[in-house]
């Protein structure tokens, strides 16, 4: 016996940390919502690709998109290019990009691009390609490399450590009034040159730099590209391997601010321009961006799909299957609420499953409505039911008579309220007769066995209960948690459990037997 009840409390508590571990990783590490009140900003971001083939030509056209990330959820893509072929690739640097290619194209084309992300949730991790955090120098000569190391001397004067030398470098290149860095920086002063003459510059201190193309996410008609760069340094802690680990810092090439924008977005790394077109001309592309909302529901698919624990979500099915799965779910809900009902309270019911069945009838008709016409139905039922008991039938014929009278009032039932304006008592059809019928013969044995009052609160109690279990069934929120983290059936098993090893007093027995504990 001491070993059946540590077997048991082991159980539980398996099932009590799977439960809770499951949820957990769905609200903390996924993200997903935990009610379906919750809203996100979705931005849909369009790029418009515009050119000209002069001629009948084959064309081939590469535009980079924007790659997974950690830190922004990619919800859905559309691609619109009539009559070209299309293929998606990645690059070493991680950039994705599609090509789209047709064989025979003439006079202007225009090709579209779709996404819809979201900042919060992430539906595919792409961990970001490692770099490296040493480079070779950029040979440079004569005066330029006397002003190079003049440089690197006063930049090197003034920072600490790898960062702070990319940023005092950055201010360096900035300053016009700095005769070196005039030399360096020639007759061009446009954010390209000086991105790549910070390169120059930081390659000889042996530090590699990379251009970034970001985004801001802001509602606009037209918007162009930011020109950002990022280095890989690193942090000084080890992996599990003992090798050193590095991360991505990001850098504003004109202000020298580190780290991107709350609002960016990184579109693709590199000094590669963003849209390439063989044999096409006057090739452009115009972003535009505009902001929407995020319900919970789209967050908890995007949270879930593509992950490989949750692979089988339930919002991966039909429209049609999770309505009826997240019925599905909440019959257990409903026996819980029964159980504690039963087991701790003390309330009388028809067994433990006649009360869902009845709660979920309700869900058809409405409260109010379902507890009225059940209530006469299986009055007359026991009328009839009391009736045939004189006639001495057998229990199969008595059960046949009573079923197709129960039939009988439930079509007099539904026409009659039709007639009388009130169509939800159409509704009544889907109750199941074959609940009522056995509610009906059950009624009636325990009048027989344990007299009209006893019977008389079993069927009240039925109806309380069923009543409160069809309230909280009901409730939205509830269904909405349920289905989203369907791991919390484990803490119900948990309890379910727990309660068949209880045998203490019941709350109304407390008040039953209050003259005898004094």
């Amino acid at each position: 016996m001491r070993s059946l009840t540590l077997h048991l409390k082991v159980l539980i508590t398996i099932l009590v940390v799977l439960g809770l571990s499951i949820t957990a990783y769905q609200i903390f590490v996924q993200k997903t919502p935990i009610t379906e009140n919750e809203l996100d900003n979705l931005w849909t971001i369009d790029a418009r690709v515009d050119f000209d083939v002069n001629g009948t030509k084959p064309v081939k056209a590469q535009l980079y998109i924007p790659a997974k990330s950690d830190d922004y959820a990619i919800s859905d893509e559309i691609f619109l290019a009539k009559d070209y072929g299309q293929n998606i690739d990645q690059s070493p640097l991680g950039n994705r990009f599609v090509t789209w290619s047709a064989r025979r194209v003439s006079g202007p084309q225009t090709l579209y691009y779709r996404v819809n992300i979201t900042k919060r949730y992430t539906d595919e991790v792409a961990h970001s390609t490692k770099g490296t955090s040493w480079r070779e120098p950029i040979v440079m000569k004569g005066a330029d490399k006397l002003a190079a190391d003049a440089l690197i001397n006063e930049i090197r004067q003034k920072s600490s450590n790898t960062t702070t030398f990319i940023t005092t470098a950055i201010n360096v290149i900035n300053d016009t009034t700095n005769d070196n860095v005039n030399l360096l920086l020639g007759k061009s002063k446009t954010p390209e040159n000086r991105v790549k003459t910070i390169e120059v510059l930081l390659s000889q201190a042996y530090i590699p730099i990379q251009q970034v193309h970001i985004l801001h996410l802001t509602s606009s008609t037209s918007q162009t590209p930011e020109l950002w760069i990022r280095s890989y340094i690193d942090t000084g802690r080890r992996a599990e391997n003992s090798t050193s680990t590095g991360e991505w810092f990001y850098f504003n090439p004109t202000s020298g601010a580190m780290g991107l924008p709350e609002d960016a977005i990184v579109w693709w790394v590199g000094n590669e321009d963003v849209l390439t077109v063989d044999n096409g001309v006057r090739a452009r592309v115009t972003f535009s961006m505009e902001q929407s909302e995020l319900t919970a529901i789209s967050l908890a698919k995007v949270a879930q799909e593509g992950n490989s624990l949750m692979e089988y979500s339930f919002y991966s099915l039909p429209i049609s299957t999770q309505w009826a799965y997240q019925v599905m779910l909440m019959i257990p809900f409903g026996v819980l609420i029964i159980l504690v009902l039963r087991n701790i309270v003390g309330v009388n019911t028809l067994g433990t499953f006649t009360p869902v069945l009845i709660a979920l009838a309700f869900r058809e008709t409405g409260l109010v409505f379902g507890l009225v016409f059940f209530s006469l139905i299986v009055s007359a039922g026991l009328s009839l039911r009391s009736y045939l008991e004189h006639l001495k039938l057998q229990m199969l014929p008595r059960l046949s008579v009573v079923l197709t009278f129960v039939v009988m009032l439930i079509i007099f039932a539904g026409l009659f309220s039709h007639k009388l304006g009130f169509d939800r008592g159409l509704s009544i059809s889907l109750f199941p007769m074959v609940i009522l019928t056995m509610t009906i013969e059950r009624l009636s044995i325990t009048w027989e066995e344990r007299g009209a009052s006893f019977a008389l609160k079993v069927a009240i109690g039925t109806l309380i209960t069923a009543s409160i279990a069809y309230l909280v069934m009901d409730i939205r929120a509830l269904k909405y948690f349920v289905f989203t983290f369907p791991a919390i059936m484990l803490l119900f098993i948990a309890f379910m459990l727990a309660m068949g090893r209880y045998r203490g007093y019941r709350l109304l027995e407390l008040t039953r037997f209050k003259a005898m504990l004094k």
